[in-house]
């Protein structure tokens, strides 16, 4: 209708000058929580390795790249990296630019937690490469498959497999 104020609010197309309401379409908003690790200056070793554990696609850029370099000796590093990895992972990760303080350990866990016994033992197999293996992969008092560790960037691991079989992974 020409000259109509039609606007769009909560997924619906209201018409101000006739008081209509029609459906419009909708837009679905999607929110997700993700990791992002911080790292000194080895985002991309790290971001490479999880790649090697998870699959997908890795995706990164560089301070130079995205030209955000105040220091030379940035320019190489990540400025943000991000790997979508299989069954819906993703995991996004930075160096810290020279000037800016990273905390010598982090307080925070990353979960990796399903019913797929086979993909989330084979990922906790790939992360224990070069780990400190906090609690051993196996069935917890809660009946779950149950690990913690410290993979070889710092980043603890907390893998935990629902209804798993009484069975001793690797």
């Amino acid at each position: 209708m020409p000259g109509a104020d039609l606007s769009t609010v909560g997924g619906l197309c209201h018409d101000h000058a006739n008081g209509d309401r029609s459906d419009a379409k909708e837009t679905t908003m999607t929110v997700r929580l993700n990791p992002y690790l911080g790292f000194r200056d080895n985002a991309r070793e790290a971001l490479e390795f999880y790649h090697s554990v998870f699959g997908g696609e890795l995706t990164v850029s560089t301070f130079a790249e995205m030209h955000a370099a105040e220091d030379p000796g940035d320019a190489d590093k990540i400025m943000h990296g991000q790997l979508e990895g299989e069954h819906g992972l993703l995991l996004m990760a930075s160096d810290a630019p020279a000037g800016m303080e990273t905390p010598d350990r982090s307080n925070i866990s990353v979960s990796l937690s399903g019913d797929d016994e086979a993909v989330l033992t084979a990922h906790w197999n790939g992360l224990a490469a070069g780990a400190t293996i906090i609690e051993p992969l196996v069935t917890a008092p809660w009946g779950d498959t149950f690990g913690m560790l410290t993979d070889r960037f710092g980043v603890t691991w907390l893998v935990n497999i629902s209804g798993s079989s009484t069975r001793q992974p690797s």
